[in-house]
């Protein structure tokens, strides 16, 4: 594979509870989903692999439609797709999952070929201890006014400069602005339990951004700030603007959307 360019690319799309990853990304001495992903994909294809994501996410982060791309010999495409899935099933740790395997061309990068990215931020509110929402939801014991959220919310839809949004250290001397298609705030239940639910999609995110924007959504919802203060964090382009970054756990990893015809289901 080194001496001769990729046929292809190996895609997956992953799910993983985040609780016991310090993040996606590799990091020396620490339990990572790209350090599991890869030890497995060099035992099925005997070889070193290089891994491409859609998006990094941090640790204690889950994900549901996390994509991964790896360049691939054309021996390796024509390999059988289900015994392929197993093999990474029965050599990944139970905290990671599966869920999907495509083909796509030599340039194909999960990473920048990604449309849109999805993510959902969970808060599980009231006196009642969450029960099957635990482990991926924010407990904020209180209640919180969604109407308000959602006006607020709506101030952060469209072409914006979001270094307000940004961990300080990550916005120094690059580019902060983004597009984000849309922000949703509902009241949902799942599996038995009515959790706020903030929906977001967009072309890319900052570094904490989407924890910054439902902490943020939060101080409006719980009354402590009008839903016209959004615009004015934004404006401001100062992180100590914004409202305290939600804590990690309550984050997941929606989706991604690639343009049509990049991503072929592996038969």
């Amino acid at each position: 594979m080194a001496d001769r360019p990729a046929a292809g690319a190996l895609v997956l799309c992953l799910g993983y509870r985040g609780a016991g990853f310090a993040g996606f990304a590799e990091q020396p001495g620490m339990r990572t989903v790209a350090g599991e992903l890869r030890r497995a994909l060099e035992t099925v294809l005997r070889r070193e692999v290089e891994l491409v994501c859609a998006g990094r996410t941090d640790s204690g982060v889950h994900a549901l439609g996390q994509f991964v791309s790896v360049p691939a010999s054309g021996g390796e495409l024509g390999r059988d797709g289900r015994s392929l899935v197993r093999s990474l099933v029965a050599l990944t740790p139970d905290d990671i999952s599966i869920r999907g395997l495509y083909r796509a061309d030599a340039l194909f990068s999960a990473r920048f070929d990604a449309s849109l990215r999805s993510y959902r931020y969970r808060i599980a509110t009231g006196d009642a201890r969450p029960v099957l929402a635990w482990d991926h939801a924010w407990w904020y014991r209180g209640d919180l006014d969604v109407e308000a959220m959602r006006e607020a919310a709506a101030r952060l839809v469209g072409e914006h400069d979001f270094k307000s949004f940004c961990k300080a250290t990550s916005a120094e001397g690059r580019p902060t602005g983004r597009h984000v298609e849309r922000v949703g705030v509902s009241r949902v239940e799942e599996a038995g339990e009515q959790i706020v639910a903030i929906d977001v999609t967009g072309n890319a995110f900052l570094h904490n951004m989407v924890r910054t924007m439902a902490g943020t959504l939060v101080e409006v919802g719980r009354g402590h700030r009008d839903p016209s203060w959004v615009g004015e964090v934004l404006a401001a382009r100062d992180r100590a603007a914004a409202g305290p970054c939600a804590p990690a756990r309550g984050l997941t990893f929606v989706w991604v959307e690639y343009p049509d015809g990049l991503l072929a289901p592996w038969a």
